[in-house]
């Protein structure tokens, strides 16, 4: 018998020979096939709509999609498995060239060529395409899966096979996201693709997992393979023991011997040394196979049963209420058998999903009890295959019956999920918006040799830039040393270097009283002021425009974004501002500034008044559009600016046809705006650029930044500017500043107070106080109506900069507000209220 055993594995009975049989020469007995108990990891990705928020040229497009393992050991790429086209797809006016195709090269998916003409087109794709990935052993997997998406084009001129070749090998633009594993055993989730700032485009998408049990098959050895081709040298390694462990083990244990040993020679490349104790590991992976499993089906079960209830659409899972056994299950999920998964509820059953897919990693602790055979491991796992397999199935059908209001329920979760994701990289606080104290103008002048200065109720700390700078490094610091393991899709644009991403202090303001606006007093008391805003009085015009007969309650709402750039600005500079904001809310209509464009050297008036004419013949067209379509219902008016362009806004708001108009304020974004000039600039560098230009240029907006326009610091433009109140009227301000910046002080982005104006008892310091109350008086709530003020410090990765001309003058960070679009798209999506 032994002997019979010895030749059934190629080796000779004798202790310490060997005897291999000549290369040339076939097996002469095969090996008994084993049933496998193999997974596979299945990714179904739905593309629904290709959107163009901001391609810069037209031409034919293409979508590439491809799966594979993050970790290396994982070495191969998922392979497209099935694709349903769920609708016939709109790809455009011409016709299409080609249709979807797969790689076999790289396993990867493209969809049909489309061709773009126009911004913000829609190109409808209505396909799926799941990813196979396979797991063998490796269950639960330990590594994540990636998903990459390309964004191919090719010129319009193109067309035929030309068009098909031209594709292949022109990638534009990449985006990747991360499942981790965590997420793998059941997700559903949406996953907006937007590539670059220079591809600004939003593809909708939808991404299901679930791990599923592979086909069937059987390992069964070549008719011409030989022992010196397929186990030689695993069988090396194992001749020295075996016959010591043959003599121990009894005449009824042989058959079990054989199966083991084969499993470890064939499936196992481990020392044989190691082979009595492989008996249990071998098992313990079949059982921590079979509770992932069990993870997996509830987790997709309970998913389907959420997305039913979300859109109001019944699942008839009767068929699945007969597959399902829940006594099969108890001796997996006995509390002696598992030393990982905590609390086990009367039928068996973990108490909470997330709590079994956060214990399936310790299930290789457990004892392996003796009475537990591995036909009932068998059993169990094909059991719970079938199921999986059925829920799947029945996803996939309801997925496609319902694809549309899926996709609608899973976006606006992923929208409310955004905040606390983002969350890592801002610091949200609350802080009281301080009244600052000083003597009147006449008391101040009678008295010149005794400054007048009573000090402020909020004590100013040293250095509030550095403060903010500190604060946010520290904060970078931490991130360093986080480890982020979530269970959600992560975008590796953000994930994928989370020390390269933005800073963000927020602070919302808290609203103080109003302080007394006596013109002898030292402003001491405070008085509440309860009284209504008081806007200006419209013309007989403007109330004829804004009339009730035009507005209609039950009609559409017209929204209206204004975006102003900087100086010697293009009308484009806001254009990743823009697209964060029609992402949050497609229905706006946006108007990018032009009328200033190579004029921003002049006088801010002319500017404004400019900017004005240009806000008010867009709103009249876009009213008149409306009330021919549809009923108009109201207006907002929202505004956003980059550096100057928020003094020619402030400038345009206080001309007189912008009044009418006054009462549909709604949003300010003020995107580093010199809002207190360069009174007190601290930028050495800079200031003797500025000091250039009005010598050399003579740039009147320069001389106004820098109170050179009058004699009397009171008279100037920027003085008087505070002095009417342009911000009184918005329901939102947010002001964003950064301490890198050292184009504009940081004090005068942030309208407040700085370190050098609180030290100056001179007039200078009056007139920059007086300027500060003004802007603040008018920022504070005088109304019931919820109101809300931010300040946003930006603090970026200043690593990326280097040694240049532009880091050491401070315009590197300046620029970044335009050329980076992650601090808009956290502040937007952690504050959605504030820009629909």
């Amino acid at each position: 018998m032994f002997q019979h055993l010895g030749c059934l594995i190629g080796i000779n009975p004798k202790i310490g020979t060997q005897k291999r049989l000549p290369s040339s020469k076939p097996c002469q007995t095969k090996i008994k096939p084993i049933d496998m108990l193999d997974t596979v990891q299945e990714i179904a990705i739905y593309i629904h709509r290709f959107h163009n928020l901001d391609l810069f040229q037209q031409g034919w497009y293409q979508i590439k999609i491809s799966v594979r393992w993050e970790d290396s050991a994982y070495t191969s790429l998922g392979s497209p498995a099935r694709v349903v086209q769920c609708e016939p797809p709109d790809l455009g006016f011409d016709n299409t060239y080609g249709v979807w195709r797969i790689n076999d090269a790289d396993n990867s998916f493209s969809t049909q060529p489309f061709r773009i003409k126009y911004a913000r087109q829609d190109i409808l794709l209505s396909i799926m395409i799941s990813f196979n990935l396979p797991l063998g052993d490796k269950c639960p997997s330990t590594s994540a899966v990636i998903l990459k998406f390309e964004l191919l084009q090719a010129p319009a001129s193109e067309d035929g096979l030309e068009l098909l070749a031209y594709l292949d090998a022109s990638t534009v633009a990449v985006h990747e996201f991360r499942i981790p594993p965590k997420a793998l055993l059941g997700l559903h989730s949406y996953c907006p693709v937007h590539f670059d700032a220079f591809h600004a485009v939003l593809v909708d998408i939808s991404v299901h997992t679930s791990l599923l049990k592979a086909s069937s098959y059987m390992k069964v050895s070549s008719d011409s393979c030989t022992h010196e081709d397929v186990a030689g040298k695993r069988i090396d390694r194992f001749n020295q023991v075996q016959h010591r462990l043959l003599m121990t083990l009894a005449l009824p244990h042989l058959h079990l011997f054989r199966s083991r040993l084969q499993q470890t020679i064939l499936l196992l490349p481990l020392p044989f040394e190691k082979s009595i104790g492989q008996v249990v590991s071998v098992d313990m992976k079949q059982i921590t196979l079979v509770k992932t499993l069990l993870v997996a089906r509830d987790t997709l079960l309970e998913g389907l049963q959420k997305l039913s209830k979300a859109i109001d659409q019944a699942i008839d899972l009767t068929d699945f209420s007969k597959m399902n056994d829940e006594g099969m299950f108890d001796c997996i999920l006995r509390p002696n058998l598992s030393t990982a998964d905590g609390e086990v509820s009367g039928q068996g059953k973990p108490q909470n999903v997330l709590e079994k897919s956060s214990s399936i990693a310790d299930c290789r602790n457990d004892v392996l009890p003796c009475t537990l055979s591995e036909d009932t491991v068998v059993n169990i796992f094909h059991s719970l295959g079938a199921q999986l397999s059925y829920l799947w199935n029945t996803f996939l059908q309801f997925h496609r019956i319902n694809k549309t209001k899926i996709l609608g329920f899973l976006s606006m979760t992923w929208a409310k999920d955004r905040r606390a994701e983002w969350s890592i990289w801002m610091v949200c606080s609350k802080v009281e918006m301080p009244h600052h104290y000083i003597s009147s103008r006449n008391d101040e002048f009678s008295h010149p040799t005794v400054p007048k200065r009573v000090s402020s109720l909020w004590k100013l700390p040293d250095d509030p830039a550095q403060t903010l700078a500190t604060r946010a490094e520290l904060h970078r610091r931490s991130i360093a040393q986080m480890k982020i393991n979530n269970q959600s899709i992560q975008d590796m644009h953000i994930f994928g270097d989370p020390l390269r991403i933005p800073i963000i202090i927020v602070e919302r303001v808290m609203n103080a009283p109003r302080r007394a606006l006596s013109e002898n007093s030292y402003f001491r008391n405070v008085d509440l002021i309860d009284s209504p805003v008081l806007l200006s009085t419209p013309s007989v015009e403007a109330g004829r425009i804004l009339s009730s007969s035009n507005l209609k309650q039950n009609g559409r709402e017209l929204k209206v974004v204004v975006f102003v750039h900087g100086f010697q600005g293009h009308h484009l500079d806001l254009r990743l501002v823009r697209n964060q904001w029609l992402l949050i809310d497609p229905k706006i209509e946006f108007l990018m500034s032009e009328v200033n464009e190579d004029k921003t050297s002049g006088d801010f008036r002319e500017m404004g008044l400019r900017l004005a004419q240009e806000v008010v013949s867009f709103l009249k067209k876009k009213m008149d559009k409306f009330s021919k379509s549809c009923n108009l219902g109201g207006i907002k008016l929202s505004f956003v600016g980059h550096s100057i362009g928020n003094i020619i806004i402030r400038t345009a708001l206080a001309e007189t046809i912008m009044e009418p108009y006054l009462r549909c304020l709604y949003t300010y974004v003020s995107i580093s705006g010199p809002h207190m000039g360069y009174l007190y600039s601290a930028n050495s560098l800079f200031n003797s650029g500025m000091w250039l230009l009005k010598k050399l240029k003579g740039s009147q907006c320069i001389h106004q930044l820098t109170f050179t326009d009058d004699p009397d610091l009171r008279k100037t433009f920027l003085y008087r500017l505070c002095e009417h109140k342009t911000l009184e009227s918005f329901r939102h301000t947010i002001l964003l500043s950064s301490p890198q910046d050292g184009y504009v002080p940081h004090h005068s982005a942030r309208i407040e107070l700085c370190q050098a104006a609180s030290l100056d008892y001179s007039k200078k310091g009056a007139v920059f106080l007086e300027m500060l109350n003004n802007c603040l008086d008018q920022i504070r709530a005088p109304t019931a109506e919820n109101r809300l003020f931010m300040r946003c410090d930006v603090n970026f990765d200043t690593s990326s900069y280097g040694r240049s001309f532009n880091s050491l003058i401070g315009r590197a960070a300046h620029i970044e507000f335009l050329e980076s679009d992650n601090f808009v798209k956290f502040i937007m999506w952690s504050f959605p209220e504030l820009f629909r």
